[in-house]
Order: C-alpha cells, then structure tokens, then sequence
C-alpha cells in the first residue's frame, strides 16, 4: 500500500505542476512530508536530513554566476562580439545563434533560448531566413549544450547519478546530447537552409522592410538612387558595421566594452570550467566563490543580483531530489526496480524509459522528469545488464530534445517571438516537428547507444 501511495503521490505531483503555475518542488516537499511522515512513518529529521544540500550549492551557485554574468553585461558583450563575426552572411547569422545559444546554455542559462528568440526571430524575419528553421536551430543550439558540467542540467545529472552509486561520465553525457542535436540541425539546415549560402545580406533598390538587413525599413526615399545601384553599379551589401548596428539597435542591446569586472567575469567563468573537468572541483563550491569575489569586486553595482538567481529551479531540483529520497527509505524504488526486471528484458525496459521521459517532457518538466525516471532506473542499472553511462545519456537525450515543443519552454519563445502572418500555421509545424522527434529520437538514441553499451 505505501509503495501504491508514493507512486499515485509522485504522478499527482507532476500532474498538478504541469496543469497550473504552482512549482513543482514546493509539491515534492510536501510530499515528501506527507508520505514520508505520516504514511511511511519515517522520521521528520531523517526527512529533513534528505535534503541535498550539495545540489543546491551546485543550483544555486551555477545561477548566481549566470545572473552576476547577465548584470554586469558580460552576456551583452559575448553577444555582441558574436554579431560582429557575421559580417552579413545569412548562413553564418543562422550558425552563430546557435553557438550563442549553445554557449549561453554551457555557461548556465537555462533559459538561453529564451534570451536569444527575441533577438533571432527578427533577425530571420528581416533576412529572409526561414523562421522555422531558426527557431529550431537555436533550440537545438541550446539543447546541445544543456547537459555542460556547469549547467544546471549537467550539475544535476552528475550529482544524482553520484548519489545513486552508479556513477556518472560529465564527458559521455555532454558529447552524446551535443552531437546529436547538432546533427539535427545540419539536417534542417540542409533541407531548410542551403539557400542561404554564399549569400550576404543585400539592400536592394526599393526594398521594402520583408528583406534587406537586421533592422528598420531599407526603402528607397523617393527619387533617391540605392546605394551601389545606377550606372555600372550592383546591388550593394550591408558593411560589417552596419549589420552590427542595425541589428543591435533593432533589439534595443547597448554596446559595450570590455572592462575589468566582465573580465574578470569571463576569467572566473574559465576557471570554473577549468577547475571542474580538468580537475575535479566541485562546481557549486566554485561557483559560489567566484561569485563572491565578482560581488565584492563591484558591491554596489549588484544591487538586486540575488533577486535573479533562478530560484524557481533551485525549489525544483530540491524538492524532487527530497521526495526521491523518501521513495528510497521507503522501499517504493526497490519495489519499482524488481517490477522492471520482472519484464525480462532490461533493453525494452530501456526503451521504454526513453519513449516515457520524451512523451512526459514534451508536455512538462524535462528536468523534473529526469529527477524522476533517474532515480526509477537506478536499481535496474545496478544490476548491470544495461550500460549505465549509454543509458543515463540516452535517458538525457530523450527527456531534452522533445523542448523543441511549442508547450515547452523554449517553445513557447520561438513561437511568440517568430514574425510570420500565421502563428496557428507555425505552432502546427512545431508541432508536428516535435511528434517527429518524439516517435523517431528515443528509438535512434537506444539502438545508437543503449543496445551497443548493454550486455
């Protein structure tokens, strides 16, 4: 009965945070309470105890940083600096918002996609991009990178498998999500985008505000003569300064400069990642100390940085990780692992994991879904009869590439920001893009990884 009790608690849960604002942490805690106290009779000091407290320095510290990196205009620089590198080029615009996005999420936004739509979709809108394919491309771009053993992600994922006893491998699980998903995004650049190549950002005789470059209206005053039209001229292109103006007063983004505080921002960034993966320091510990150093650096411009830590995430990750603990004390994982391998196949359990954690995310959580199918596959990993670390980064893959969903959160950016005259038309492609790689990703990801690394 407790075990029946803990699953229909842990389903309510995510139910009830999918359907309605409330967070799903503050949910999980009081689960873990509610089913841990007064159901499973367990100790509210050992629940208490339950609490992970590394994860929260890692959560907490990553986005710290992140929203420091934001403040001071570290993130405004990186962006900027990026712009300049396009000089026109309508492919290289598209392949640059990918790595700003890939990059952004590397360093701990999880909301990248989220940061860089407002300023990509125009973009695509004003040089005759395809807005599908750039929605996609920086979706993918983040998603690439969302498992970097300083994200929040990737923190979480190595820090629950650690918990576990299984063990994790950050370089498997940042290299299989990262090459997959660009690999996606050569695909749709190929049916999409190839048009794009070897072609810069024209402005045309009589040009109206559909086409030419990144920002405001390229028609030609009236009895004016276009620039590089007339006797003997062609059709002139865009300078590299003018795209870089035009295309960050369009969004309102400042110029800035480097000074010491972003350097010493983009240093602290590089040690961070230094320290962590060639030499094992935790993350959370550094992130926190770095972050200190930048605050008392410039104490007064930092006023309200705390404010934008992503608080919401750091409730999430906790409280799942605490009512996961309460299904450990409670037997209900064990009992879940042996109802798995009662199924006689540890590969369909498998697959079954990653068609469950895509269908799940598509419409919710991706990280509450992995802190909650993590766990769940735990006992089955111990047994070893399916590769641990495939199985982990196929489990990451599945729960991650489905954000590409109009319900999800990168989603609902692309979607709001993307300047086309239908926008019923264009979350119906999303859609159906994202149903694709629903049925097609889990299947790949298993028979690419899983099946190979298993027994």
């Amino acid at each position: 009965m407790v075990y029946a009790i803990s699953i229909v608690a842990l389903i309510a849960i995510f139910t009830v945070a999918t359907l309605t604002p409330i967070n799903m942490g503050i949910l999980a805690f009081a689960g873990a309470f509610v089913i841990g106290g007064w159901v499973s009779g367990i100790p509210v000091e050992d629940i208490i105890d339950a609490f992970p407290g590394s994860t929260f320095i890692i959560v907490g510290g990553i986005t710290l940083l992140f929203a420091i990196a934001k403040a001071n205009g570290t993130i405004d620089l990186v962006i900027e600096a990026s712009l300049r590198l396009v000089r026109g080029r309508r492919w290289a615009i598209l392949w640059m918002m990918f790595l700003l996005s890939g990059l952004l999420m590397a360093l701990g936004s999880v909301l990248a996609v989220g940061m860089l739509a407002p300023i990509a979709m125009p973009l695509a809108a004003k040089n005759k991009i395809n807005p599908f394919l750039m929605g996609m491309v920086i979706s993918h771009g983040a998603l690439a990178c969302a498992f970097s053993p300083i994200n929040l992600y990737g923190a979480f994922i190595n820090g629950l498998m650690d918990s576990t006893g299984v063990g994790a491998n950050p370089l498997i699980l940042f290299a299989l999500p990262f090459v997959l998903n660009l690999a996606i995004a050569i695909v749709l650049f190929l049916i999409y985008g190839l048009d794009l190549i070897g072609r810069r950002t024209p402005r045309h005789a009589g040009e109206t505000s559909d086409g030419g470059g990144f920002g405001g209206s390229s028609r030609r005053p009236s009895g004016g003569v276009a620039p590089g039209s007339g006797p003997g001229g062609n059709t002139a292109t865009l300078t590299d300064r003018e795209v870089i103006e035009e295309a960050l007063s369009h969004e309102g983004l400042k110029p800035v400069s480097m000074n010491k505080y972003r350097f010493a921002t983009l240093a602290g960034i590089g040690f961070l990642v230094v320290g962590s993966v060639a030499f094992g320091i935790d993350v959370g510990v550094s992130s926190i100390c770095i972050s200190a150093v930048l605050l008392l650096m410039a104490p007064k411009s930092h006023p309200k940085v705390i404010d934008n830590v992503a608080w919401p995430a750091v409730v999430l990750v906790c409280g799942m990780l605490t009512y996961m603990a309460v299904m450990t004390q409670n037997g209900t994982l064990d009992f879940l692992g042996d109802a798995a391998s009662a199924l006689g196949s540890p590969l369909l359990t498998a697959l079954i994991l990653c068609y469950a954690v895509a269908i799940i995310s598509a419409f919710g959580s991706s990280i509450g879904t992995l802190g909650i199918a993590l766990p769940l596959a735990a006992p089955m990993l111990a047994m070893g009869e399916v590769g641990a670390v495939g199985f982990v980064a196929a489990l990451a893959f599945s729960a991650t590439v489905v954000d590409v969903s109009p319900f999800s959160t990168n989603g609902v950016m692309v979607l709001a920001n993307a300047q086309v005259e239908d926008k019923a038309r264009f979350q119906r492609k999303m859609l159906a893009y994202c149903g694709l790689i629903v049925l097609s990703a889990p299947m790949f990801v298993w028979a690419l990884v899983v099946v190979p690394t298993s027994v």
